[in-house]
């Protein structure tokens, strides 16, 4: 997905929150504000939201010389969602349709963001998700490729929000290969998140090899690009994975609330909704 000016005043208030996150003084906080701004005066035209953030969290490291702000948040993140997974499980379990539902839950954890949207109340998502329609539906299309398939390659997205995708794990009829980020960005998982929330219980777990928050796959490890190339079905969780992967051309299903009314507007969803959609690409 390309970025949008829209896009440019959220950048910058990312960039704050970063800063602020690792504790900066009110010197260091302006020193990531002009280095901000500076890096966005400079943007050839085809870089991608993602991208961008990640060079704004190298600026955040380079003058604060804190590598993960936002680690004690997704520890939080998780504890909470560990908190709720007997409940959640219980839900699953009481489901007439337990895959659709692991679906559902699977993108009400999505709503875990500490990027545009840092303020929800977890349960209240979880009841609205289960009932809600979704506004881009090609669940039945991801319900014949996952009975049809050997395995899965499992993008994931933010810490916390992999207690959900835990769930939709064990539901899916495949082997599982869930992949976090290659180093700390934003609130976005790792592997020591994705083990936190007892991921590789139930599936391998491996990084893709960049610290971006996305999957842009020229950055990503060699291996990790084979990975990608060569799977038979792709699950890609959250707005960062679309606004990277939008255009692609492999079998990847997207999976995430809107939470930006910019990559609302990309994917053909108002802000708020909750969508299932195959790549644009793939037939």
């Amino acid at each position: 997905m390309q970025t949008y000016i829209d896009c440019y005043p959220c950048v910058l208030r990312q960039a704050i929150e970063a800063s602020r996150m690792a504790g900066a003084d009110q010197f260091q906080q302006r020193e990531v504000i002009l280095g901000t701004l500076h890096l966005l005066g400079q943007l050839p035209q085809d870089a991608t939201p993602p991208a961008i953030v990640a060079e704004v969290h190298r600026i955040v490291r380079k003058i604060t010389h804190v590598d993960d702000p936002y680690k004690q948040v997704k520890q939080a993140a998780t504890r909470q969602a560990l908190r709720m997974l007997s409940g959640l499980q219980s839900l699953l379990n009481d489901a007439e349709n337990q895959l659709e539902t692991a679906v559902r839950l699977s993108i009400a954890g999505n709503i875990i963001d500490f990027g545009p949207n840092p303020d929800y109340d977890l349960w209240e998502v979880v009841h609205r998700v289960l009932s809600q329609d979704f506004l881009i539906n090609d669940f039945g299309l991801l319900k014949a490729r996952m009975t049809s398939t050997e395995s899965v390659l499992f993008l994931g997205d933010n810490a916390g929000e992999t207690v959900f995708d835990r769930l939709l794990i064990e539901r899916i009829p495949a082997t599982v290969t869930y992949v976090v980020r290659g180093g700390p960005i934003l609130n976005d998982a790792t592997y020591d998140d994705a083990v936190a929330a007892g991921i590789d219980r139930v599936a391998e777990v491996i990084d893709n090899g960049a610290r971006i928050p996305g999957t842009f796959l020229s950055e990503c490890s060699p291996s990790f690009q084979a990975r990608f190339n060569s799977a038979e079905l792709i699950l890609a969780k959250g707005m960062g994975n679309y606004e990277s992967l939008s255009t692609t051309s492999r079998p990847v299903f997207f999976l995430m609330q809107v939470k930006c009314p910019v990559i609302g507007a990309d994917v053909g969803a108002y802000k708020g909704s909750i969508i299932v959609k195959l790549s644009n690409s793939v037939i």
